[in-house]
């Protein structure tokens, strides 16, 4: 099994949902971690919320990338440019690809348009997320 860990700055929203995607559903094939550069301390319920609507139950926490400077991941994908940009280099150990996505958290508008802006994100890791790892 090949494992990948999905880094953000906040690790609220888009690399736990990201986590969980996977874990969820390609879980014969991956093992997912998500992790921040500057971890938030707390996932967004709006990220959890959205996950259970499609029916991904999802209860990790916000962790720091410095928790896996000696796991071996096979991939470790930024999901933002900052996360990109501030990557650590001890992570070089197997590949590094970005696949940027905007960030839900922050949606400005309603309930409903947040939400929505949540939905969009959820959608577009559940779709390219799985893409990019049948290519390794």
């Amino acid at each position: 099994m090949k494992t990948v860990l999905f880094l953000c700055t906040g690790n609220s929203c888009r690399s736990q949902m990201a986590e969980a995607i996977v874990n969820a559903r390609l879980n014969t094939f991956w093992k997912a971690y998500s992790a921040g550069t500057y971890p938030a301390g707390f996932v967004h319920p709006m990220a959890v919320e959205v996950l259970n609507e499609i029916g991904i139950k999802h209860e990790g926490e916000s962790k720091s990338v410095e928790g896996f400077r000696t796991f071996p991941f096979d991939l470790v994908v930024t999901v933002c440019d900052s996360a990109a940009e501030e990557c650590p280099l001890w992570l070089g150990q197997g590949r590094r690809v970005h696949l940027g996505f905007r960030d839900p958290a922050k949606a400005t508008g309603s309930d409903a348009e947040i939400r929505d802006a949540f939905r969009l994100v959820r959608d577009e890791i559940a779709h390219q997320i799985p893409e990019l790892l049948s290519q390794y």
